[in-house]
């Protein structure tokens, strides 16, 4: 995507969880910079992210802004991307996830990067915080056709990844698949 293209993510039935991930586009095959759901709360100083506010890159530059959301709203930026450890831990090794469908996505256009997955944007995802810190896992509450706009704030390339998640109840009947739809500069639909 180039800066100021948008991506609408799109929950077709309803109910379903996708992992973003957004890499500065430098323009060679090693993807580095990336979005930290970490410097992003640290820069607007919340837990999930609302509509106006930037997400951040690991070196605290705006990569991706939410600038629509016609879902309920709730999406999480604290839980990591699943990945075949946690699958592993959950009694099913061979289960895909949204780590591997990144690495697979990258390398299929030829980009990767080194290192461990960055931490998604989960949007659709519910994890509130309880009053006694603990996290509650909670099925996504986004209704067919809900959907979130992103806007590019600097070249970049955008990976979503349906979430295969289906041991933990966070996806409310099953796995569905998400659509994306691409605005770019010229108003150039895709």
């Amino acid at each position: 995507m180039a800066a100021g293209d948008l991506i609408r993510v799109i929950d077709v039935d309803g109910g379903q969880v996708g992992d973003v991930f957004a890499f500065r586009d430098g323009g060679g095959a090693e993807l580095a910079e990336h979005h930290s759901a970490a410097h992003t709360r640290a820069g607007v100083d919340r837990l999930f992210p609302a509509v106006g506010e930037a997400f951040l890159t690991d070196l605290r530059r705006p990569i991706l802004t939410l600038v629509e959301d016609t879902s309920p709203g709730e999406h999480d930026m604290l839980i990591p991307a699943c990945d075949p450890a946690r699958y592993t831990a959950l009694g099913a090794p061979d289960h895909r996830s949204c780590a591997v469908n990144l690495r697979e996505a990258l390398a299929a256009e030829g980009l990767g990067f080194t290192g461990p997955t960055p931490q998604p944007i989960n949007v659709f995802m519910r994890v509130p915080v309880g009053e006694d810190g603990r996290l509650n896992w909670l099925t996504a509450t986004s209704r067919p056709g809900d959907a979130v706009t992103l806007r590019a704030e600097m070249d970049c390339v955008v990976v979503v990844s349906a979430c295969p998640q289906d041991l933990v109840r966070i996806s409310e009947a099953g796995l569905s698949p998400l659509a994306i739809e691409t605005v770019h500069n010229g108003g150039t639909r895709s």
